[in-house]
């Protein structure tokens, strides 16, 4: 374990580039290091701050004042891989999500093909149900092995428990949760109750993917929706598209650090709102309008299958910015902005070089308060957000 009581700045952890310093920065190379951590800072009374890829997270300029640990271990093991029960795999939370993707779509584990590309490590994963062109990390994990900051404990979630829905879950819901006679000292905030330790999956064996919900990326391969396709061909696809979107790490599948400022960001800035059905009837005729499933899968691999709600309607987080007057490379100050939204996609909101958090959350600010004027619909931002607000 390596302590540091000069902290690098939250910038250089996070893909926002954003953020100043902590009072102390940790990087634990075991559990049992990550574990001591969080209990130490918790017994102390000292706010705890939990990285891993750093690529959901916007830091107040002028830092944490409390403890941050970064979790550094890397590493999964398949437990099992039969053609009747499939592939069990199991990995640490520090390990790098597309790294196990990549190794998923390798050995023919089938449910995670569609989740290429997404910048972080494992152990967000599930606290954020993350998710990308039609499939959602719900529909694979089997458990979650957790550090409960409450209870001082180990305590291991399966699937049926972690109330999986739009990208939130129990873990998340933790993080800012009111407190309850159970969990008297919520929230735990800017980290869960529950700090991931490992998570498990169960993945169908085959080298054909789950079958693509999505129609960009079913017209991108060249398929119906609702058909299977060579989950190779699935992440190259997958990629590519993120690639146009200026989705993927800085850095990462060929490109040079720092050499686009489109991919310093967070990812989505905001989710794509979930509305009242009758409020979704306000909207603009053009305005898309997706169907609201259960997240709580029904397959053991692919996209989840629940059942519709009919009372809800999802629509989209980008179609609004755009149409509320938010064009690609908008910026408060024109071109001479330090944060804009991405010349490639209006759900990013960038850093151009030079910008501050307070410049990435004036921008946030303008963009959800034009949505609402415009829409009256009210935005929600995807990143934690460390010591600024909207």
């Amino acid at each position: 374990m390596s302590i540091s009581t000069s902290a690098p700045a939250l910038a250089e952890l996070t893909t926002l580039r954003v953020g100043g310093p902590a009072d102390a920065y940790v990087e634990a190379s075991t559990e049992a290091e990550l574990i001591d951590t969080v209990r130490a800072a918790d017994d102390a009374g000292r706010p705890v701050l939990v990285v891993g890829g750093g690529s959901n997270l916007l830091v107040a300029d002028e830092g944490f004042g409390g403890v941050v640990v970064r979790d550094v271990r890397t590493g999964f093991e398949v437990q099992g891989e039969d053609s009747c029960g499939g592939a069990s795999v199991t990995a640490v939370a520090g390990q790098d999500w597309d790294e196990l993707v990549a190794a998923a779509v390798e050995h023919g584990w089938v449910g995670l093909e569609a989740l290429s590309g997404i910048p972080g490590t494992v152990g967000a994963a599930p606290v954020q149900n993350i998710g990308a062109y039609g499939q959602e990390v719900a529909g694979v994990v089997s458990t979650v092995r957790t550090w409960d900051r409450l209870r001082g404990r180990v305590r291991t979630f399966a699937v049926g428990e972690l109330g999986f829905g739009y990208r939130t879950s129990l873990l998340k819901r933790t993080m800012r949760g009111r407190p309850t006679q159970e969990d008297p000292q919520a929230p735990w905030y800017p980290t869960p109750r529950y700090v991931v330790l490992e998570v498990s999956m169960q993945m169908r064996l085959g080298t054909l993917s789950a079958p693509v919900a999505y129609a960009e990326l079913a017209r991108r391969l060249g398929v119906e929706v609702g058909t299977r396709a060579p989950s190779e061909e699935v992440r190259t696809a997958v990629l590519e598209l993120r690639s146009g979107k200026g989705m993927l790490q800085d850095g990462r599948f060929g490109s040079a650090p720092g050499a686009d400022h489109d991919r310093w960001s967070a990812g989505s800035f905001f989710t794509n709102p979930v509305v009242p059905a009758d409020q979704a009837g306000a909207l603009p005729a053009e305005a898309p309008r997706y169907p609201v499933r259960s997240a709580t899968p029904e397959t053991s691999t692919g996209p989840s299958l629940g059942a519709v709600d009919p009372t809800l309607v999802k629509t989209s987080a980008a179609w609004l910015i755009e149409h509320a007057g938010f064009g690609k490379g908008y910026g408060l100050a024109g071109e001479r902005s330090p944060a804009t939204l991405s010349t490639k996609h209006t759900l990013a909101l960038t850093n151009r070089g030079g910008a501050r958090a307070e410049d990435v959350v004036a921008l946030a600010r303008a963009v959800r308060d034009g949505v609402r004027d415009a829409f009256g619909v009210e935005l929600e931002p995807e990143p934690v957000l460390v010591g600024v607000s909207l």
